[in-house]
Formats: C-alpha cells, sequence, structure tokens
C-alpha cells in the first residue's frame, strides 16, 4: 500500500435515467460467457497545466459525476449487477463505483519514474475484484477513481468488467463519457445486445471454465519500453534475416515476436531434456472489422477471440519466423472464423481439448493483446488529452499487454509473469538487448 494515498469519498453513481423495465434483464452473449471474470484497468493522467482554469477540485469531481451519471444512461447495462449464475446482467441501476483521493506527491515524478506497486492505487478495485471494503465488488460492472495529486494534477483510474465489454469497448466508453463532460451531449454507441450474433451456450456445462489462466499466486509486472529506434531495429532484424518470412513486419508482430522467443527460452531453460511441452503464443485479435457485415468500432461488448500461433521445430526455426507464426495465425481469424465462432458448439469443443492439453502440461502460452490501436490519448474531458495512459498487473502469468507510448511512435510492453520467474527473464534473457 503506497502510504500517500488517501481515499476522501466513495459512492455510487446511478444514470441520469432509470433503465426502462423491458431493458432490465441483459442476456451475456456467447463471447461475453467466455470471458474472463476480471476488470479490464486503465489509468489517465492529465497535468496541472491543463486544470488550471478550474476553480477546484470540487468543481472537476462534479463534471465528472454528473458527465458519468449521462453516460450511464446510454451504457445501462454497466450501472447494474452480474447475476449469480453469471449468465445475464441485472440492469437494475445500483451504479458505477466512484472512488475520490488525494495523492500526496507530484505526479510527474510518478510519469518519470512509475512503479507498478504504486499505479495499481490508483485503481478502485484490486485485479481480483476486491476493494475498498465494497462487499458488492466482484459484481460491480464499472468502478472509476479519481486521484487529485498535490501538485493539482489529476489521474483517472477505470476498470471495467470484461463479462460485459474488451479493451476496445472500454476506450469507447472512455471517449463517450469524456464527450459529454466536454460538452458533446451527443454520445454514439451501436447496439448492445450481441445475443443476436452471438447466442449464449451452456458453457458452465461444456468443460470449459472462464477463469483458466488467472492465478492466485504472486504476479510482477514490469514495463519495457521500446521507441521508435528500437522498433526500427528490431523490424530490420527480422525483415533481413536469412529465411525470413515476414519482410515488412509491422510493430506489434516484431515485439511479439520478440518476447515469444525470450518466453520459450526461458521455459526451455526449466524443462529436462526430454520434454516436449509446447511454447504457443496466444494473441487476441479484434473480431469487428473480420466479420460480414463489419461492426463499427464503437460496437459494444466482448467481440475478440484469441489467434493461436504454435510453432514447428522452433529449436530450428528462428526469431524471424515466430513472427510469421504469428501473422499466419491471425490471418486464419476471417469470417469463417467466426461463423463457426456465432455456431458455437463446436469452437467449444475445441476449447475443451486445448484445456485438456495444458492440464497434462503439453502446452504452455504466451499471451499477447495489442492496444496499440485503441484511441486512449484521445479521451479528452475538456481539459486536453491525457499525458500518459497506461495499464497495470492482471492475475495472469505470462501475458504481455501492448501500447503505443505517448508520442505514438512506440510501443510499451506491460509483462506479467510469476515472481520467480521474472527474476531469471531479466538477468538471463530479457535485458532487451536488440538483434544487431
Amino acid at each position: 500500500m503506497v502510504a500517500n494515498l488517501e481515499i476522501l469519498s466513495k459512492e455510487m453513481i446511478k444514470p441520469s435515467s432509470p433503465t426502462l423495465y423491458h431493458l432490465r434483464n441483459f442476456t451475456l452473449s456467447f463471447l461475453d460467457q467466455l470471458a474472463p471474470p476480471i476488470h479490464i484497468p486503465l489509468i489517465f493522467f492529465y497535468q496541472p497545466s491543463q486544470l488550471q482554469t478550474y476553480k477546484d477540485h470540487a468543481q472537476i469531481s462534479q463534471l465528472l459525476k454528473q458527465s458519468l451519471s449521462n453516460a450511464l444512461t446510454k451504457f445501462y447495462p454497466l450501472g447494474g449487477r452480474i447475476c449469480s449464475d453469471d449468465f445475464a446482467i441485472d440492469a437494475n441501476d445500483a451504479g458505477a463505483l466512484f472512488v475520490e483521493a488525494q495523492v500526496h506527491s507530484n505526479l510527474l515524478q510518478v510519469i518519470e519514474k512509475p512503479s507498478m506497486d504504486e499505479m495499481k492505487q490508483y485503481l478502485p478495485l484490486e485485479p481480483n475484484g476486491s476493494g475498498h471494503g465494497i462487499t458488492e465488488a466482484n459484481t460491480i460492472l464499472l468502478a472509476v477513481q479519481i486521484n487529485i495529486f498535490d501538485c493539482g494534477g489529476l489521474a483517472i483510474g477505470v476498470q471495467m468488467s470484461h463479462k460485459i465489454a474488451d479493451g476496445t469497448s472500454l476506450v469507447a466508453f472512455m471517449n463517450a463519457w469524456a464527450a459529454n463532460c466536454r460538452g458533446d451531449a451527443e454520445i454514439h454507441q451501436s447496439s448492445l445486445d450481441l445475443t443476436s450474433l452471438f447466442p449464449p451456450k451452456d458453457v458452465l456445462n461444456s468443460g470449459f471454465k472462464p477463469t483458466v489462466g488467472i492465478t492466485k499466486e504472486k504476479i510482477t509486472t514490469k514495463r519495457f519500453v521500446f521507441d521508435r529506434e528500437k522498433l526500427a531495429k528490431l523490424k530490420q532484424a527480422l525483415a533481413s534475416s536469412p529465411g525470413s518470412q515476414v519482410k515488412d513486419p509491422t510493430r506489434v508482430e516484431a515485439v511479439s515476436a520478440f518476447f515469444w522467443r525470450h518466453f520459450i527460452e526461458a521455459t526451455r531453460a526449466k524443462m529436462d531434456s526430454k520434454s516436449k511441452k509446447m511454447v504457443a503464443a496466444v494473441h487476441a485479435v479484434n473480431l469487428r472489422p473480420r466479420m460480414n457485415p463489419v461492426l463499427p468500432d464503437h460496437a459494444f461488448g466482448n467481440l475478440w477471440r484469441h489467434a493461436l500461433a504454435i510453432p514447428v521445430a522452433e529449436g530450428e526455426k528462428g526469431y524471424q519466423n515466430l513472427a510469421g507464426d504469428l501473422r499466419n495465425a491471425i490471418r486464419n481469424i476471417n469470417s469463417n472464423y467466426v461463423k463457426t465462432l456465432q455456431i458455437g458448439d463446436e469452437y467449444l469443443h475445441a476449447l475443451k481439448k486445448t484445456m485438456e492439453l495444458v492440464s497434462k502440461g503439453d502446452i504452455e502460452f504466451c499471451n499477447f493483446s495489442s492496444w496499440c490501436r485503441f484511441p486512449v490519448y484521445e479521451v479528452d474531458y475538456g481539459w486536453g488529452k491525457p499525458t500518459w495512459v497506461c495499464t497495470t498487473t492482471l492475475p495472469f502469468k505470462n501475458v504481455v499487454i501492448l501500447m503505443s507510448t505517448s508520442c505514438g511512435e512506440g510501443i510499451e510492453a506491460w509483462v506479467n509473469m510469476l515472481e520467480e520467474d521474472m527474476a531469471s527473464f531479466e538477468s538471463d534473457h530479457m535485458q532487451l538487448e536488440v538483434p544487431a
């Protein structure tokens, strides 16, 4: 716990207009059912100079509360609670958690030398869903914490339940909330109900558990920054390697392949020579542009699935071909793949088979999610765009979240690993030396 943070207040912000009775029972789609029961975290930092035109922080707080209330009317399920059967949401207008905190430190120091333990304090809930003595924390769908720094700066920490939305939806909501706060009352948002596209299934009795991968072991998170120059070297190394399958690697492909290689090396270092365990890469893919017809970016819900890349004869192949494996796996997430998802049963069976391999120890996953194209730096509440946007620890091991740097030219990689693995990972394999 960071000693220089003081909780000032906490309350529930309800939608500005009550949800209509026929909308109260909000059924989760098949993809919502598959989503892990965690909250997606983001923190937006705003400099003191951006807030000088406001009388005081009480005025800012009131603006944020009122505009959040307005936004909840449009995104009405977010003000409800998850039902006990994990099959639906009771859109009962119980409200979103709103916490205010005073931070007795300088915002610039936090941004220049971010501490992972300190970052978690700017969020209202712990990664496991608990927080601030809120007994219903694990059923809350949206939680916000306004962090007021002594220097006059502001950090808005937000967590949205993955059971109702993905990262794309979270950022779409944040931009809608911000637009309302700065005076743009029109909130653009498509239908929230995805059950016609992805009808719900009996997931609980299928053998698949949405909690797979979530661990109670201590996770440590490190941030690795790839600036424009380092990205250029990584991409050049991929493109120029003999036999490379990828001559025009994207920055996400380059960084993902770089980490994947190190995950493979770190895992092999712990295995005996007879082990045949595979280290597969799993990359989250946005389904919206891959559907027929295409869905808009602001389509709300869980509209993503994993691309699974399994290296063939990985010891003989090089780092350069891992990017090709990733590219091919992601390309396989197409409209035909979506049709299989919409049927559901075949996909559930495949998931179950994969989980059996995991339980037997035959395969280990290195998980990636790219948030690089999320318009997080467009979230302007009326005092300008954020100086920095970041995430924090997630309760999974071997997970890498990729985010654009504030200038848009680099990548910040947030790596979550078991504590004992990270030390070895850093010292033996993760010096972040770029291949010559």
